[in-house]
């Protein structure tokens, strides 16, 4: 549990750690990690003490090291020699290549629809119920989260782990992107709207109508992000 001499990143990345067994083990540490970037809580560039992060979790160096591993394979974590490991920070073409990836695998997904289970399409629901609440509270960090737990769901169509896992991956990366927009309100609220819509479209049974305002809201997602990164290229080579 997180205490005020704790620093402010380790309480973040420890929200949640009573779900970890004492006997964890690196995936385990991995998907804890994995949890806090896509909620937003660990930005990119942010150093991850080995020391402070281990203690706290009550697991090994190794197997902490076994976890940052996994983490840099996922593309989450960098590790800098002689200066340890930190949370990755996204370039645009990491963007356009995260958007490539997204429409090969959250469109086809949406498109099974029809024949996916009930606890499918509530999950659907539910992660935009939990946005929508949000953004009535105007919590748009929250909001993000939301936004991202509706697109898992929307993987989750496919009844496949290995896409949830692609899924899951994507978006935890992605939401690394995020932080460049600043300010969250008038990012997110928009697709709260765009999310809401394809959802009625699904339960309308209008799957092909559905995948298009999918497929338009990926692509209007990547030009805001590209143009953020644009104006901070440009900003510093001033």
């Amino acid at each position: 549990m997180a205490t005020r001499d704790v620093p402010e990143w380790l309480g973040v990345a420890l929200a949640g750690q009573e779900r970890l067994p004492r006997s964890t083990t690196a995936q385990r540490v991995a998907d804890l990690l994995r949890e806090r970037i896509l909620e937003g809580g660990l930005e990119p560039g942010r150093r991850l003490s080995e020391e402070a992060l281990g203690g706290a979790l009550g697991v090994s160096r190794n197997t902490l090291r076994e976890a940052f591993r996994l983490l840099v394979h996922e593309r989450l974590l960098v590790h800098e020699y002689g200066r340890g490991v930190f949370v990755r920070v996204l370039d645009a073409d990491d963007v356009a290549d995260l958007y490539r990836a997204r429409r090969l695998v959250e469109v086809p997904a949406l498109r099974r629809w029809p024949a996916a289970g009930p606890g499918a399409r509530s999950a659907v629901r539910a992660a935009l119920r939990a946005a929508e609440r949000a953004a009535a509270r105007d919590s748009w960090i929250e909001v993000g989260t939301g936004n991202m737990r509706f697109h898992q769901a929307i993987g989750a169509l496919a009844a496949s782990p290995r896409v949830n896992g692609i899924v899951a991956g994507l978006l935890a990366e992605l939401r690394l992107a995020f932080h460049i927009m600043g300010e969250a309100r008038p990012f997110y609220k928009p697709y709260v709207v765009r999310n809401r819509r394809i959802l009625e479209l699904l339960e309308q049974g209008d799957i092909e109508d559905a995948a298009h305002q999918l497929l338009d809201y990926l692509d209007e997602a990547e030009r805001q992000l590209l143009a953020a990164f644009r104006r901070t290229e440009r900003e510093i080579t001033r």
